[in-house]
């Protein structure tokens, strides 16, 4: 059973995914600060998880649906548009645990690094490059793209995570709560 103070990071940390679209990372050691506690006390990312849906449950049921039909929305016209990259859904949206505030991301496997980027310089389309941690703990390219869903009233970011082909493999591994990536055949039977 988890210590009590991993609880209560974990139930801070909750709250700061959902409502301000924090990765787990960084909510969980913004929680640890505020209730003034130790790195040893971070709790596990499932536990996070856990109380990312109990908070959910509680406070967006209302809400949290149609927000996520509308990202996972975004998340297949992405894919669709960069198929040739064979596109996997991974975070918050596959997990089914987003909001207005969580960001759209999508894993593109490149035989060269570039092509996604100049599919999008191709069509006319405005990103950011940013980083982001690959798979083998080194630094891999991240373009963001902004968009706008008719449902939601901000735009959307979508994070196009770069990663070798030969990272797919590896992708997708098991996982002991299920895949932690999805296809476009799989993202779509999620009924988006």
């Amino acid at each position: 059973m988890p210590a009590t103070m991993s609880l209560e990071i974990a139930a801070a940390a909750a709250r700061l995914v959902v409502e301000d679209g924090m990765e787990y990372g960084p909510a969980k050691r913004r929680a640890a600060r505020q209730l003034g506690a130790r790195d040893a006390d971070l709790p596990d990312n499932q536990l996070l998880e856990d109380e990312v849906r109990a908070y959910l449950e509680l406070y967006c049921a209302d809400t949290q649906p149609r927000e996520l039909a509308a990202l996972r929305a975004v998340a297949l016209d992405w894919m669709d548009r960069l198929a040739a990259f064979r596109p996997h859904l991974t975070g918050a949206v596959w997990r089914g645990t987003a909001t207005r505030h969580s960001d759209v991301h999508l894993e593109l496997y490149c035989d060269d690094p570039k092509a996604a980027e100049l599919a999008l310089i191709d069509r006319h389309v405005n990103y950011e490059v940013t980083s982001a941690n690959g798979p083998r703990g080194s630094s891999v390219d991240q373009l963001v793209v902004r968009t706008r869903h008719p449902l939601l009233d901000e735009p959307v970011r979508v994070r196009l995570t770069i990663l070798d082909y030969d990272d797919l493999r590896g992708a997708l591994r098991g996982h002991a709560r299920g895949p932690q990536r999805g296809d476009l055949p799989a993202v779509r039977a999620l009924g988006a």
